[in-house]
């Protein structure tokens, strides 16, 4: 039986009753596990190291979610080795079955999806709806790659000539490192690390030691989906262990998400060729953003206020695409400033397992000291209109802030706090947005409210960012929908979701035979 087309998961209403009540059980379920000890995975065989990283919930540090067993640089020669030995025969397995068995990991994670999304809202305090459209991410993304494959996995088109036979292959690489984020420990591991695999490869994933947990789960859906052993590999720890494994000279290629900082040290140290390293290593490099909402003076203000406070403090502001510089028009500056500190302040804040909660804890206490340090340095360069302060309770909770009449260069208006902080910065004119909005080392997503076609069709041309928006806010991008993926030093452009990604996973051979 065929495949169906690629169609997004539907997100969840949990004002829906019956769906509300099971994401209560489930997040009954998900206490009852707390402070359970997950292993490492290395050749399909798990086991604890002796050590252990403890992941806590941010609405509530002292209550530990789980202990991961933490691993060496021993166990990354080892698992390495496993990846190695393994790509000898996954390399060689049909496409149509390597995709067959990421649909089986996809499946299991819409059975157990409610499960999923009650451990990210401990272990990563994400609201409800955050959670469960992680989990649709993570579900779009190995579906999408499972059918994408089968379009790279036959002779690609050619020009035709009468005297030679030519042909256009796509092959694996080998052995890869993918290193996810904290802030989307199961899409952002998941995807690439299936993207790598459904092309022939094998991986090492060293996930985020914020939100180790998650990533063990999966470990159980890759074995149960009949994935063999070797072929995804597991080791949680922190960043030594990550650039070992990143200049290790048996690692072909590095996904990483993160950080302008590190990912800056991943492409360096892996652009270095290794004693006995026979190949340039590819890097996929996601590294965030100072993404702006552009309001014009002709737009749907009302629509433009709403875009702005669910892209500032959706998630606490921590996406990568988060709005976190909101440039208006002078002429509706102040309609603008004044709509969202009023419909920011009536964002509930608190521990996000209760429902009501729409802005909770930020993801650890190192977060914590950065976002307050930043909100130190806004209350000198702006105007503040709304928070600025810790929130209350255990967790490490802030109020949403906004800062009103910020210089574009000021340092809130060109660093990436991370955080529930947005700067507005007024613009005289369409043409002053624009270079505001450009004037920064990101390009990440950027999004335009107007109703002037020629000002549409200027950002079109000349907004620098990898993904644009027209009247509609600058976060929640869908597979298929929306190629993922930015510009300058917001990574490499790779575009996750879209039809050129999985060429980073491979690389292209062509053969010739005269007639």
């Amino acid at each position: 039986m065929g495949v169906p087309p690629f169609q997004n998961e539907p997100t969840l209403d949990f004002t829906n009753p019956t769906t509300h009540q099971a994401m209560t059980a489930a997040l009954a379920r998900a206490r009852s596990t707390f402070v359970r000890e997950y292993p490492i995975t290395i050749d399909g065989q798990t086991r604890f190291t002796g050590a252990f990283i403890n992941s806590s919930d941010p609405a509530k540090p002292s209550q530990v979610v789980g202990r991961v067993a933490e691993a060496s640089t021993a166990d990354a020669d080892a698992a390495i080795a496993a990846a190695t030995r393994a790509f000898a025969s996954w390399r060689r397995v049909p496409a149509e079955a390597r995709a067959t068995c990421l649909l089986r990991v996809s499946a299991m994670m819409r059975r157990r999806r409610l499960d999923l999304s009650a451990l990210m809202v401990y272990e990563g305090g994400k609201q409800w709806d955050e959670a469960d459209g992680e989990v649709a991410e993570a579900i779009d993304m190995i579906e999408y790659y499972a059918r994408d494959m089968r379009r790279l996995s036959g002779p690609q088109p050619l020009t035709r000539i009468p005297t030679e036979d030519n042909e256009l292959h796509y092959l694996p690489l080998g052995v890869g490192v993918i290193i996810p984020p904290w802030n989307f420990p199961l899409a952002i591991m998941a995807g690439p690390a299936l993207a790598g695999a459904v092309c022939g490869n094998t991986v090492v994933i060293k996930p985020s030691p914020r939100t180790p947990i998650i990533g063990a789960i999966f470990m159980d859906m890759v074995r149960d989906a009949g994935i063999p052993d070797g072929v995804i590999n597991y080791l949680p720890g922190g960043a030594d262990l990550g650039a070992y494994l990143v200049s290790h000279p048996a690692i072909q290629f590095v996904n990483f998400t993160g950080s302008k900082d590190v990912g800056i040290k991943v492409y360096e140290a892996a652009s270095k060729v290794q004693p006995g390293q026979r190949w340039l290593k590819r890097v996929v490099a996601e590294m965030g953003g100072k993404d702006a909402i552009v309001v014009d003076a002709e737009s749907d203000v009302d629509a433009a206020i709403g875009g702005i406070v669910t892209a500032a403090f959706g998630y606490q502001g921590q996406k990568c695409s988060a709005c976190s510089r909101a440039i208006v028009h002078r002429d509706v500056y102040d309609h603008v400033l004044t709509g969202v500190v009023k419909r920011a302040e009536t964002l509930s804040v608190g521990p996000p397992e209760a429902f009501e909660n729409q802005v909770g804890a930020v993801i650890d206490g190192v977060a914590h000291e950065r976002i307050l340090s930043y909100i130190g340095i806004g209350k000198r360069e702006g105007r503040l209109r709304l928070g600025g302060e810790p929130g209350a309770g255990e967790g490490w909770f802030i109020q949403p802030t906004v800062f009103a009449d910020v210089d574009p260069q000021a340092r809130i208006a060109q660093e990436e706090i991370f955080g529930p902080v947005v700067a507005f910065i007024r613009a005289d004119s369409f043409d002053d947005a624009m270079r505001i909005a450009n004037d920064t080392e990101f390009g990440l997503t950027g999004s335009v409210y107007s109703r002037n076609r020629t000002h549409l069709e200027r950002a079109r041309a000349d907004f620098d960012v990898g993904n644009l928006y027209f009247n509609r806010k600058c976060t929640g991008a869908f597979m298929g929908i929306h190629p993922f993926g930015g510009y300058k030093l917001s990574g490499t452009n790779a575009k996750s979701g879209g039809p050129d990604y999985l060429r980073h996973f491979l690389q292209a051979k062509s053969v010739s035979e005269v007639l």
